[in-house]
């Protein structure tokens, strides 16, 4: 594929990269206009191999050899870095971005009804996390994960790039109303187990079979953990084992440890 060149940082068909580091700009600019931003030639490789089509790929002019195969029917465009830096605001040191048609969003009930496993994430609003934990989701075996309306967009540039892509690999859906939603994934047949670092709770260890059986994970967000109407609607309330007076892992941590715990 022939690479069109880019030297004005303004230049209109570049417009999907425009600013790249103002969170709050790219939120507001990429679900209404049906795209996400993806980085790296790794993550546009997986991207495209699961499903998703390219709306174009910004790259390095030194690097096109690298990604004029990826997506042969989208627009491929090259800048110097200099040029790159002032279109993303960020030197784009991987020198790969794609602009990726973003899907439909999918509904919790589909998911609950093909999944065995599943993760249930409580306003985790970090971007860095929410990707740690699709890549902890996609390793470990999970079959879904369920974010409640205030969770981060894990399409958002940092959480696809923490994710190595693995949000491709595992679906995820919205619960709203929360926490009302959670009553669904009950009646869907999980058993929903809050995690907390509450001395009280029961050992991820001393679950019973039929507790692991269909486990439906609930994680909160650094700091607060899940909210009080979370922990009284759970089925059982469950931790990790600590020690050394430390009190809790980070959030991806833990969902690693848990995850494993439960057979992923």
């Amino acid at each position: 594929m022939t690479p069109i060149e880019i030297t004005d940082p303004d230049d209109p068909r570049i417009a999907d990269y425009r600013a790249l580091t103002d969170v709050a700009l790219r939120e507001a600019f990429e679900p209404p206009h049906g795209l996400f931003i993806a980085e790296g030639e790794l993550v546009l490789k997986r991207a495209v191999r699961a499903g998703y089509r390219m709306r174009s790929i910004l790259v390095d002019a030194k690097r096109v050899a690298q990604v004029d195969t990826i997506a042969p029917d989208a627009p491929l465009y090259a800048a110097t870095p200099a040029v790159l830096e002032a279109i993303t605001g960020f030197h784009v040191h991987r020198g790969v971005l794609g602009s990726v048609h973003r899907p439909a969003p999918s509904r919790a009930a589909d998911l609950l009804g093909r999944a065995k496993k599943v993760l249930i994430l409580e306003d985790v609003n970090t971007h860095t996390n929410v990707g740690a934990i699709f890549r902890v989701a996609a390793g470990l075996g999970m079959d879904a994960i369920l974010l409640s309306p205030s969770c981060a967009d894990p399409l958002y540039r940092r959480s696809v790039r923490v994710s190595m892509g693995e949000v491709f690999a595992v679906p995820y859906a919205r619960l709203d109303p929360w926490p009302g939603a959670l009553d669904s994934v009950r009646e869907a047949g999980f058993t929903l187990l809050a995690l907390t670092p509450d001395p009280g709770a029961i050992s991820l260890r001393e679950l019973s079979p039929a507790q692991r059986e269909r486990p439906a994970l609930l994680l909160g967000a650094e700091g607060p953990g899940l909210s009080g109407s979370v922990l009284t609607a759970a089925d059982a309330r469950v931790r990790i084992p600590m020690h050394r007076g430390v009190d809790s892992l980070n959030v991806a941590t833990a969902a690693a440890v848990a995850c494993y715990e439960l057979g992923g």
